[in-house]
């Protein structure tokens, strides 16, 4: 199969973990029932954007590899045969907590997971307080029929990790993100560079809703391996963004600009 049709889900999240991750669940259904074969969810899904302050009472929304959140979803991802990016608070030990994507396959087994390596402190985004910078690298994950990484929200302003991916294979990096305000333009700009450079499709995922002091904005969209956006990046309300990856599109993009090719790592020393 050289087409494999992903979508992504853009929620607005409230207090209650249960239903956040009901209303996403009814939009991944929706979204595999018209054709998504893998489907990412924003970051933090599951949870209100507690990191927009330091409070020690929000490492009570951390979960686990077994909690109530991924096993709802091993249901959904089994019952439609479908992938899931699951982009939770992961309380991975005692005192040990990470902003974790779960990747979730077609019979609902966990096929890995991906730690957000580059963790901001910014006004509204304490992120240092409560997660750990991952440790289990880039990882590559392989699954109906394509190749794909994870690059969470302010890692995407690192290129070495789209550029780890990519060297390892990956054809498309779901982009979870959580960004509010007026900074979509840079956003969209260096979400699309990253897609020429690297020869693969960016699939950026943001988050909707006004929560306390901050305004998330959606504008979610894909881009080829072009830097083209694929669609018009989305509204601001509650729903579901499809595309179409062509892997056939990625080889020829390889092949015309040599990129990779004309690598030179022994003048990156420095």
């Amino acid at each position: 199969m050289t087409i494999i049709k992903v979508a992504g889900v853009q929620s607005a999240c409230g207090p209650d973990k249960e239903k956040n991750v009901e209303r996403a669940a009814e939009f991944a259904r929706l979204a595999a029932e018209n054709g998504a074969k893998i489907i990412c969810f924003e970051q933090l899904f599951s949870t209100p954007w507690f990191p927009r302050e330091k409070s020690a009472e929000h490492f009570a929304l951390a979960e686990d590899e077994q909690g109530p959140t991924l096993e709802t979803l091993r249901g959904l991802a089994g019952e439609k045969g479908v992938t899931l990016v699951c982009p939770i608070f992961e309380r991975a030990g005692e005192e040990e907590y990470y902003n974790t994507a779960f990747v979730l396959g077609p019979d609902g087994e966990t096929l890995g997971r991906y730690r957000k390596v580059h963790v901001p402190e910014l006004p509204l985004w304490e992120e240092k307080y409560y997660f750990r910078p991952g440790d289990l690298g880039f990882p590559v994950f392989e699954s109906q029929g394509l190749k794909f990484g994870v690059q969470l929200c302010w890692d995407n302003f690192f290129p070495e990790g789209a550029r780890r991916l990519a060297l390892a294979g990956a054809e498309l990096v779901f982009c979870p993100n959580a960004a509010a305000f007026a900074s979509s333009r840079r956003w969209e700009t260096v979400i699309c560079a990253s897609a020429i450079v690297n020869g693969m499709y960016l699939f950026r995922v943001n988050r909707v809703g006004r929560e306390e002091e901050q305004d998330f904005y959606g504008r979610s969209f894909c881009v080829s391996p072009e830097g083209t956006m694929l669609m018009p990046p989305s509204g601001m309300s509650n729903g579901v963004i499809m595309a179409d990856i062509d892997r056939n599109l990625i080889e020829e993009n390889r092949r015309e600009w040599k990129f990779f090719g004309d690598r030179r790592e022994e003048a990156y020393g420095g």
